[in-house]
C-alpha cells in the first residue's frame, strides 16, 4: 500500500518481497471500512469489491440464551457498512496490479532481505539474496514492514515490548456442508467448557479459530482428537456433522496470539510500520487497516522529502507521531478484552448467558454506534493528501 501511494505521488519505489508469489495461508484477511474509505480515495473500492468476498457486519455471538450481536456496522452511516472478508492473496495481488500502472513502482519477488546498508550511523540501503545470488539495493529510505516476525526490526536491533496476555489459537478449515445456511452477518462464535469459538464464512468452508488457555496445546493433543470434535460440537452443535472431517492433528495449525509495541520505529534512513512496529492482537481483526493507515500517513508525511531525496529523522519521527495514540489506544483496548473478557471464558465452563441489561445496553443509541465506530476506523479517520 505504501509503494503503491508512492508510486503514485511520482516517487520511485522498489517493493521487495521474499516470496516467489502471495500465495500462502494468510489468517487477516479482514479489510474494514477505514481501509475501504481510504481506497475509495483513489478510486479503488469499487475495482476491489469486484472480487470475490463475504460481507461480516458484526460478529454473532451464540450464547446459550440466543445469538447476541454486540457489534453491527449497519448502524453506523457510511458506504461501506462491513468488513470485507477476501484473501489476502487476492487483495495483495490487487494492489500490486494497481501500483504496476506507475511507472515509478518496481516489484523484484524473492529478494529476500538478510542485511542492512549502513553508512555512518544512517542506512542506505538493503542486501538482499535473490534466485541469482546477492544484490544491494540503495535507496534514501528503507522501510521495514515485514510483519510480526520481522527481520529488518531484528536487523535495527530493536525490541517489542508485549502489550498484552499471550494466548492460543488452534486454526482449522470444516467443510460446508449442502445444508448449511448462509452466515447473515459473516461470522459467528460462541464460548463454553473454557474454550472460545470464533468461525468465518469462507463460501466453500468455515474457518475456525478454537482458543484455548496459553500452554494447554500438549494437553488438548493428549485428549486427542475425538475430545476435540466434541468440544467444538458442544460449543456449536449444528457442526456435529462437520467435526467428523477432522480427522488429523496436520490439518490444524497452533497460533501463538501476543501483541507487542515497539517505542521507536525508526532510525536515520530507516522506518518499521505495520506489525513490524506494532503487533496487533486478533481480537476484532483490525491488524490489516492500522498497517494501512501507517502507510498512508508514512506517504502524507514523507513523499515530499522523498522526491527532494533527504528524509530526516524528524521527518520518520513524525509517522510514528501521528500514528502512536491511534495504536496504543487500539493496543489498549484490545488488551482489556483478552483481560477481562476472553480470560474470564476461558476458565468458565458453563454454557455462557448474556445478562439481560447487556442486551438493552447496545440498542442505546450511543453504545450502538461507538463500538462500531471504534471496530471500523479506530480512534480517528485517515485520509489520503
Amino acid at each position: 500500500m505504501l509503494a503503491l501511494l508512492l508510486a503514485r505521488k511520482g516517487v520511485p519505489v522498489t517493493l521487495l518481497e521474499a516470496h516467489k508469489d502471495f500465495d500462502r495461508d494468510f489468517r487477516g484477511d479482514t479489510v474494514h471500512p477505514s481501509t475501504l474509505e481510504l481506497l475509495d480515495e483513489i478510486g479503488l473500492a469499487d475495482r476491489l469489491l469486484e472480487l470475490r468476498h463475504t460481507k461480516v457486519y458484526g460478529p454473532t455471538i451464540r450464547a446459550a440464551n440466543g445469538p447476541f450481536m454486540p457489534v453491527d456496522l449497519r448502524n453506523v452511516r457510511t458506504k461501506f457498512p462491513f468488513i470485507m472478508l477476501v484473501p489476502q492473496t487476492s487483495f495483495l495481488e490487487f494492489i500490486v496490479a494497481e501500483a504496476k500502472r506507475f511507472p515509478s513502482f518496481r516489484l523484484i519477488m524473492n529478494g529476500n532481505v538478510q542485511s542492512l546498508i549502513e553508512e555512518d550511523g544512517v542506512v542506505s540501503g538493503v542486501r538482499f539474496l535473490g534466485l541469482d545470488g546477492w544484490h544491494e539495493l540503495r535507496a534514501t529510505l528503507t522501510v521495514g514492514a515485514d510483519g510480526r516476525f520481522s527481520r529488518i526490526r531484528h536487523l535495527m536491533n530493536i525490541e517489542p515490548v508485549p502489550t498484552s496476555p499471550p494466548m492460543d489459537v488452534l486454526w482449522f478449515r470444516l467443510p460446508r456442508l449442502p445444508e448449511d445456511p448462509k452466515e447473515p452477518s459473516g461470522v459467528f462464535g460462541g464460548f463454553g467448557h473454557g474454550h472460545i469459538l470464533v468461525v468465518l464464512d469462507r463460501f466453500d468452508y468455515w474457518q475456525v479459530g478454537y482458543v484455548f488457555p496459553k500452554g494447554d496445546y500438549q494437553h488438548l493433543r493428549a485428549a486427542g482428537l475425538e475430545e476435540l470434535r466434541r468440544s467444538i460440537a458442544a460449543i456449536e452443535p449444528r457442526f456435529l456433522k462437520h467435526v467428523e472431517y477432522l480427522t488429523d492433528w496436520q490439518q490444524c495449525s497452533l497460533l501463538s496470539v501476543e501483541s507487542s509495541f515497539c517505542k521507536r520505529w525508526y532510525k536515520p534512513g530507516m522506518l518499521l510500520i505495520g506489525d513490524a512496529a506494532h503487533v496487533m492482537s486478533p481480537v476484532g481483526g483490525v491488524g490489516i487497516n492500522y498497517a494501512i493507515q501507517d502507510a498512508v500517513v508514512a506517504a502524507n508525511l514523507l513523499a515530499g522529502p522523498l522526491r527532494m531525496g533527504c528524509v530526516e529523522v524528524g521527518d520518520l519521527a513524525a509517522v510514528q507521531r501521528e500514528r502512536l495514540l491511534p495504536v496504543r489506544f487500539i493496543q489498549a483496548l484490545q488488551a482489556v478484552i483478552q483481560r477481562r473478557l476472553i480470560a474470564s471464558a476461558l476458565q468458565f465452563q458453563a454454557p455462557l448467558n448474556v445478562p439481560g441489561f447487556v442486551r438493552f445496553l447496545v440498542c442505546l443509541p450511543l453504545l450502538r454506534t461507538l463500538p462500531a465506530r471504534l471496530l471500523g476506523w479506530g480512534l480517528r479517520r485517515v485520509h489520503v493528501h
